[in-house]
């Protein structure tokens, strides 16, 4: 999608927000982005700085790592639009009419994907998608 490093990956989030920011065309996916980025004021200026390439997010400081959780944010918007799982479609209507907010809605299944793919790494296979379904289905 960004190619395949990490620079590759947050030159493409910090290109999409220029862009969007000088109301330049967009690809898809650079539009993609720019919709996560609006949500998240927070990271906005993060994303264009010079410092943004070079940043290290190990966990230690507390600090959230902005790339993985707009990428987390990307991968439940793809499961939506592709309908795969059907879980994720019908967690995040459930939990928007509850919630009143689609993008709190959001944020519970990315909690579910992230610990879907955390226990895969740690046991060092792919993620237990019927376990993934299931955490969807009780959110």
């Amino acid at each position: 999608m960004f190619g395949q490093d990490r620079d590759s990956l947050r030159r493409a989030f910090a290109e999409a927000w220029r862009r969007h920011c000088e109301g330049l065309p967009l690809d898809l996916q650079q539009q993609r982005i720019a919709d996560v980025l609006a949500l998240h004021p927070e990271y906005q200026a993060f994303v264009l700085s010079p410092d943004a390439l070079a940043q290290e997010f190990d966990g230690s400081d507390g600090r959230t790592n902005p790339y993985l959780h707009m990428g987390l944010h990307l991968a439940v918007r793809e499961q939506l639009a592709t309908r795969l799982p059907p879980e994720a479609v019908q967690a995040r209507a459930r939990l928007a009419r509850r919630l009143g907010d689609a993008h709190a809605a959001e944020h519970r299944l990315i909690d579910c994907l992230a610990q879907a793919l955390w226990q895969a790494q740690r046991a060092g296979r792919e993620p237990d998608m019927d376990a993934y379904r299931e955490a969807l289905r009780t959110l």
